[in-house]
C-alpha cells in the first residue's frame, strides 16, 4: 500500500516589525510547531520571488507522512496552540494564506 504524504503551506506577508516577527517566530512559533503530533518536517523559505503577484516575506512548509495524519495533526490540542500564536503573530505580519494538500514527488 501506497501513502501519499501532505503537506500545510503558510503564506506570510512582510512584518512592520521583522525583528520582532522573527524573534517571535523562532523562539515561540517554532518550538509550539514541533509537538504536532505525527509533523515530519518544517521548512521556511524566506523573501521567495514569485513568477506573478505579490511577493512574501516567508512560506512555511510543514509535512505529515500521510493526508490522515495531517488531519489528527491539526485536530490537537498542539496545533491548537499553534493557530492561537498566528493570531499574536498577526500583529506584526497578515497571513495571507494557508493551504493543505497530498502531494506527489516525481523526481
Amino acid at each position: 500500500m501506497t501513502t501519499t504524504p501532505a503537506r500545510f503551506l503558510v503564506f506570510w506577508e512582510r512584518p512592520s516589525d521583522p525583528e520582532a516577527f522573527e524573534r517571535h517566530y523562532r523562539e515561540i512559533h517554532i518550538p509550539l510547531a514541533r509537538k504536532i503530533p505525527g509533523l515530519r518536517s518544517y521548512a521556511i523559505t524566506d523573501n521567495p520571488l514569485p513568477v506573478r503577484g505579490e511577493p512574501f516575506f516567508r512560506i512555511a512548509e510543514l509535512r505529515w507522512d500521510t493526508m490522515e495524519d495531517l488531519r489528527a495533526g491539526i485536530d490537537s490540542p498542539e496545533a491548537r496552540a499553534v493557530a492561537d500564536d498566528v493570531d499574536k503573530l498577526a500583529v506584526y505580519a497578515t497571513c495571507r494564506n494557508m493551504v493543505i494538500e497530498p502531494f506527489e514527488e516525481l523526481l
